[in-house]
């Protein structure tokens, strides 16, 4: 398998790919891929590929602290996809780690993510409101919004976590009541 940087002809691929991992939810993905990419506000995009496919992306969006001192850029991982055939290969994992490495030599403080606290804990996400951090939404479950904190970090580096305008207008933040 190879990790490397998404290009600019493995747009399709990496759509495909989204909607087969989230099945009736793929679309909003992709398209919320689609328009992070058509903002700039994608800073990281990578994905793995096994025999010339596509079998995995992540995306690493730039977004902002509110921190008492100033605003500090941190990132968002979201998405997260692997083609179904392809789960418990240790792909995710692998393109999380790969990511959070290169965002440490950017020197990037923290990256933040709503997810699985089982799954992303044994990457070493923690959970953000007991460190100081504040959800962007009260939609996103306490125990999804997670934070890792990368050697930049620095403990004066607290507040509000403050999602990219794409995120909203995709209303991709936090879980909707399916009976509101």
């Amino acid at each position: 398998m190879e990790l490397r940087e998404e290009l600019a002809g493995d747009g399709q691929a990496v759509r495909e790919l989204h909607l087969q991992a989230f099945g009736g939810h793929g679309g909003v993905v992709s398209d919320l891929v689609d328009s992070l990419r058509e903002a700039g506000a994608g800073s990281l995009s990578l994905v793995a590929e096994r025999g010339g496919r596509v079998v995995g992306h992540v995306m690493f969006t730039s977004s902002l602290l509110d921190a008492p001192r100033r605003l500090v850029e941190v990132q968002v991982l979201s998405p997260l996809a692997v083609r179904p055939e392809f789960h418990r290969h240790g792909i995710g994992s692998a393109l999380v780690r790969y990511g959070l490495g290169i965002l440490a030599e950017r020197a990037v403080p923290l990256v933040w993510l709503e997810g699985d606290p089982g799954y992303y804990s044994r990457l070493g996400f923690e959970a953000g409101g007991g460190l100081g951090f504040r959800r962007p939404s009260l939609r996103i479950p306490e125990g999804a919004f997670q934070v890792f904190r990368l050697p930049e970090y620095e403990r004066w580096m607290t507040g509000t976590l403050v999602y990219p305008d794409t995120f909203w207008r995709h209303d991709s933040v936090g879980l909707r009541s399916p009976d509101a």
